[in-house]
């Protein structure tokens, strides 16, 4: 028997703009507000919702999402559904909002929690990172004394002088865990004395450190610290080129095209003994919560997007110091 048909579904879609708390900066710039686009599909008096951050580092922007995001109308409203969604649009924050609001709405329609429909493990409170943004030395430790009570801290580096930020860092903060995220920053020529200065710093966990098509030196450097691909990585296609250079992997939605991609991809990560990070851009709860889902089986978590926000969407998830726990049904899935 062939398929059934999805119903038709009617698509809406709308650019919203979150104000920063201060301002968010790594090696590529500031920014002190975070634009998203809201992707809803609603069939049968449900609605799905799905969020994603257009990412200018791969020439993405909120007008262009939102317009490849209006296009597909017409394909839902043929019955477009979620398998064939994959191959429908590209991988990247589009389709991640449009994927994410599928899966929001199947679960809405059968009445289940999105992991059950999916066989998945249902998710739990897991410890999250705390982003400390791109400074000087002193600004950076300034922030980070108050965020010393953390237990796990990211540090934005990727710009000169960073042996004295890790220091400088490591003295504010000499119990928290410390992941550093060069931001592709690093080079073949300081690659070294920075892993070293990391080592010696007690750092956890190094993530994209050169860039990306840039990164062969990590084949032949040695690694006292474990590696984390970050902007080297996409989709499923993307990670057999991670053999040999990286110790693990940093899903993000935006980056996967969604949930259904980045499930894949975690599953094949494992399969390859990479370990996991997930991670976000700075957005809302509704935007974090599908990504619960892969930080049941996540090294790493890095979904602390909210926290850096002046106020977080009405119904987000629940953080209780770094602790961040599962969506409710009525935030998403």
């Amino acid at each position: 028997m062939p398929a059934a048909v999805p119903a038709p579904a009617k698509l809406t879609t709308r650019i919203e703009s979150w104000p920063i708390a201060g301002s968010f900066t790594i090696s590529r710039g500031a920014k002190t507000e975070a634009v998203v686009v809201v992707a809803e599909i609603s069939r049968g008096g449900q609605t799905g919702r799905g969020e994603c951050v257009p990412y200018a580092r791969y020439s993405e922007t909120p007008d262009a999402t939102l317009a490849a995001i209006q296009a597909m109308a017409g394909a839902f409203a043929a019955g477009l559904s979620r398998d064939a969604l994959q191959a429908a649009m590209p991988h990247g924050a589009a389709r991640n909002a449009v994927d994410c609001a599928l899966l929001d709405l199947e679960a809405k329609e059968s009445g289940l929690r999105i992991w059950d429909l999916l066989q998945r493990p249902a998710p739990v409170p897991c410890t999250t990172a705390y982003t400390i943004s791109l400074g000087t030395p002193d600004a950076m430790a300034a922030a980070t004394a108050k965020a010393a009570h953390r237990p796990l801290l990211k540090i934005k580096l990727g710009s000169d002088d960073d042996m004295a930020r890790i220091a400088a860092v490591r003295s504010a903060a000499p119990k928290a865990k410390l992941i550093v995220d060069a931001n592709e920053g690093w080079t073949t020529d300081n690659l070294a004395a920075n892993l070293d200065a990391c080592h010696r710093a007690g750092v956890t966990l190094v993530e994209q450190p050169l860039p990306a098509g840039n990164d062969d030196a990590l084949m032949h450097v040695q690694r006292p610290i474990p590696v984390c691909a970050d902007e080297s990585v996409h989709d499923l296609a993307s990670l057999p080129a991670l053999a040999g250079r990286y110790d693990a992997l940093n899903i993000k939605l935006d980056k996967a095209g969604g949930l259904t991609e980045a499930l894949r991809m975690g599953d094949a990560a494992h399969a390859m003994g990479l370990d996991i990070m997930v991670g976000c851009m700075v957005a809302t709860s509704l935007a974090m919560a599908p990504a619960m889902l892969i930080a049941q089986s996540a090294t790493f978590v890095d979904l602390d997007g909210p926290l850096l926000l002046a106020k977080d969407r009405d119904g987000g998830l629940r953080y209780e110091g770094s602790t961040v726990y599962p969506p409710e049904k009525e935030l998403w899935g």
